[in-house]
């Protein structure tokens, strides 16, 4: 079967023949017989991919496809959406990953053939690595413990009884191939391939407390892989996670238990066959998890506004204060993350859960491709309609969805999950609190993600207050900026134990973690984060309480905390920190200040000699970019890889680049010492020479770049001219609330390349008196800071 159903943008067709987007508009005018468009819209035609990719051939423009980017060109273009062909994709990946062999002779033989036999393939795996559709182990065709689901590999695992009855309406994905059972078969096609139709990811509240199979399912938050980030997401489900027909039913809720994945049908594999046999190869080079992990990866990357992401440093600081464990539970899992970063041991369990059924499967077969434990994932909002009411894990962990009014709090007011009190409708983080706490067994530990409202809000005081009396709440972190989405808040993580008995005079620890911040819009220093925040918990943990950091963690008694507001935010219960870590430090911040002053008086200009008007012949960057003196490029496209963002920001208080933009399909800008950038927005007289800090940063918005010809232009002569306030004004043009500048209408004078030089010696000196003022200014602030704080918390004396 060709791969005819594949469908190319021109920025595909572009990336596949490495020019830009201007050349394949060039080829649609200029060529008669390229391919005609097949859908997408006038202004954005899409192209059938087997067509443009025999143009190219014939046109020696497509010497060798890159193999990733061939499988990733059929994943976006697949029929069914790449939600559908990530799950396809992930299903013989697995297979590959297992029974190397059985896929070998799959292979072999055209695509109808493939698809005929592979549901059978894939069952051999599924089935044992997933459990049937009642949620129970499988092994030589009859049922076995629903906590050790016998691996097609390993041999069987030992059947824990008291786990197996607790965990027996766990829901699994995958039907059995040879147990009766009142399973759907396992090729029956789908009933609907419209799951999760809702027009956005956490249109949770449209559930009623039973779902049905094809009532929009909710989005949980969840994590993305550590390139990239998982959740609210608008998930559209493919058609394989469509169950299609009742599932078990809970007893105990009456909540039918809808499997995360079954094995899709031979007419749904179908299409993806050309996907999955490039799947295949990608794996022969990178190995099968690597494959699905890119494939994943770069689907979020892609998409960055349809998922809530967890980092990856996030979650294994999350995984980290949980604990080892041998069975965990994430009942919002999204793309898994969470699970992902929990240490692997043997006979391990990992349960998920998501209201959205391809988040679902596609953490079901990252977790199988990741780790040897037993994955059970199953649909549906945990809150609504929890899929195992019976399990007891040893560990919890969760980034819920935050500020949800409407969660279940008219229909679940008598649920037996309540244990410390009934969740206010704007307490939605509190109702998961508590259902964590229900699915732990007795010690085990809870670690959620939560807003720093949910430590302060009055709604919530009595819940707070109670987990404070009882010895639950151990430990509540609050997080640099920067740490996770939303990035402008500094979010917590609570760390919960269910008690087995109430200590005598309880503690908990308060940590607050701002302090490693990065500068500017990176990320947080998280190997600090990681060291300071452990380092406090597990001492914590050893002794139940923790002396005095100033500024970072204390151990507070719970009499202390169970006030009328019961606020549990740690900067409010933390010392202050010693004044830039004491006086010492004061006078180091001085010393360097002294040291910087100085060397600002020696960087002063000399006194100006003045000196008649020059008249020099003008020219304009148009005309030296026009003339081949000089390159300009505009910045904003992320590229195919993560590399440091030199924003305007960062050009206009000369600092490190310090941004970020999602994957696009266009190459990014990446700068060249000897590089001139400067910004377009507020009308401002600014123009950066490329330097060691800022070299091979990708250029961000609001940028333009011109890169000189050495031969005829002196880049900090081009730069110093830029820079006139004249010139600026003469250039920019005015909107009703900005203004922009033209860059190629700045002009500067046509000088012989000596004089050229003369200037630019000039002007970067300029730059270095410019650069030890601002560094003055730093040190100065610091200084006066520490001063003020040093003063009013009695560690600096006033003479």
């Amino acid at each position: 079967m060709q791969d005819n159903a594949t469908e190319v943008t021109a920025a595909g067709i572009a990336r596949l023949a490495g020019v830009g987007r201007a050349a394949v508009s060039n080829w649609r005018r200029r060529h008669a017989d390229f391919p005609k468009p097949v859908g997408g819209t006038e202004t954005s035609p899409s192209f059938a991919l087997a067509e443009v990719e025999a143009w190219l051939r014939k046109q020696g423009k497509l010497a060798e496809v890159p193999l990733r980017e061939r499988v990733w060109q059929q994943l976006v273009g697949h029929p069914e959406g790449p939600l559908t062909a990530l799950v396809h994709a992930g299903c013989v990946l697995l297979l590959i990953h297992e029974r190397p062999t059985v896929w070998l002779d799959a292979v072999a033989g055209s695509d109808e053939r493939l698809a005929a036999i592979l549901p059978g393939a894939l069952d051999q795996v599924l089935t044992p690595r997933f459990g049937d559709a009642a949620g129970r182990a499988v092994h030589g065709g009859s049922p076995a413990s629903t906590s050790s689901a016998v691996n097609a590999v390993d041999a069987p695992q030992a059947v824990n009884s008291a786990r197996d009855a607790r965990a027996v309406n766990a829901p699994h994905s995958v039907p059995t191939v040879n147990t009766p059972s009142t399973a759907p078969a396992v090729n029956a096609a789908p009933t609907s391939a419209d799951v999760n139709s809702s027009p956005a990811g956490r249109e949770a509240n449209t559930l009623p407390p039973t779902p049905t199979v094809n009532t929009p399912a909710p989005t949980q938050p969840g994590s993305a892989p550590a390139s990239a980030p998982a959740v609210n997401a608008r998930a559209s489900a493919p058609a394989v996670n469509a169950p299609a027909a009742p599932q078990p039913v809970n007893a105990a809720t009456a909540t039918p238990a809808v499997n995360a994945l079954r094995t899709p049908t031979g007419p749904q594999l179908l299409p993806s066959v050309p996907l999955l046999r490039g799947a295949a190869e990608l794996a022969a080079d990178l190995g099968a998890r690597q494959a699905f992990e890119f494939l994943l990866g770069r689907h979020l990357d892609a998409n960055p506004r349809q998922y809530t992401l967890t980092p990856a440093d996030l979650a294994g600081l999350m995984a980290d204060l949980a604990g080892p464990a041998r069975s965990v539970l994430d009942p919002a899992c999204g793309t898994g993350a969470l699970l992902r970063a929990v240490d692997p041991r043997p006979g391990q369990e990992l349960y998920a859960q998501d209201g959205a059924p391809d988040l679902a499967a596609l953490t079901a077969l990252r977790l199988a491709l990741h780790s040897r434990a037993d994955v059970r994932a199953a649909v549906g909002d945990s809150l609504r309609a929890d899929a195992r009411p019976g399990l007891r894990a040893d560990a919890v962990l969760c980034h819920p969805p935050f500020n949800e009014r409407n969660w279940g709090h008219d229909e679940l007011a008598y649920d037996p999950r309540w244990e410390y009190g009934f969740p206010a409708r704007t307490e939605s983080e509190l109702a998961w609190v508590q259902h964590a706490l229900a699915r732990l067994t007795d010690g085990g530990t809870a670690v959620l993600l939560m807003p720093p409202a949910a430590a302060s809000r009055r709604s919530g005081r009595r819940i707070r207050a109670d987990l404070l009396r009882r010895g639950t709440l151990r430990a509540v972190v609050a997080l640099p900026v920067g740490a996770a989405p939303p990035y402008n808040i500094p979010l917590h993580v609570w760390v919960l134990r269910r008690p087995d008995r109430t200590p005598a005079t309880p503690e908990v620890l308060l940590v607050d973690s701002g302090r490693f911040a990065a500068e500017g819009r990176g990320g947080p220093d998280w190997a600090a984060v990681r060291d300071a925040v452990l380092d406090a918990w597990r001492a914590f943990a050893r002794a139940g309480r923790l002396d005095e950091r100033p500024g970072l963690a204390r151990s507070v008694p719970v009499i202390e905390l169970l006030d009328d507001d019961v606020d549990l935010a740690p900067a409010r219960h933390l010392p202050p920190p010693a004044v830039a870590d004491g006086a010492e430090q004061l006078t180091a911040v001085r010393e360097r200040l002294g040291a910087t002053l100085r060397l600002t008086a020696d960087l002063t200009p000399p006194p100006a000699d003045p000196a008649p008007a020059a008249r020099w012949p003008l020219t304009t960057v148009g005309e030296l970019a026009r003339g081949g003196a000089l390159v300009m490029r505009t910045g904003g496209n992320g590229g195919h890889a993560r590399v440091p963002v030199l924003t305007d920001h960062d050009v206009l208080a000369g600092s490190a680049p310090s941004g970020t933009l999602p994957e696009s399909e266009e190459e990014a800008v990446l700068t060249e010492p000897g590089d001139v950038v400067v910004p377009v927005l507020g009308g401002g007289s600014v123009a950066r020479v490329v330097d060691d800090a800022t070299v091979g940063a990708a250029l961000g918005r609001n940028l333009v770049l011109l890169r000189p010809d050495g031969t005829a232009l002196d880049p900090w002569f081009l730069a110093g001219f830029l820079r006139g306030t004249a010139n600026n004004r003469q250039a920019s043009s005015y909107a009703s609330t900005a203004t922009r500048l033209d860059v190629r209408r700045l002009q500067l004078p046509r000088l012989p390349l000596d004089e050229q030089r003369r200037y630019g010696a000039r002007f970067r000196a300029l730059d270095e008196f410019e650069r030890a003022l601002r560094h003055a200014s730093r040190l100065g602030e610091q200084l006066v800071r520490g001063m003020y704080d040093g003063l009013t918390d009695g560690t600096v004396a006033p003479d």
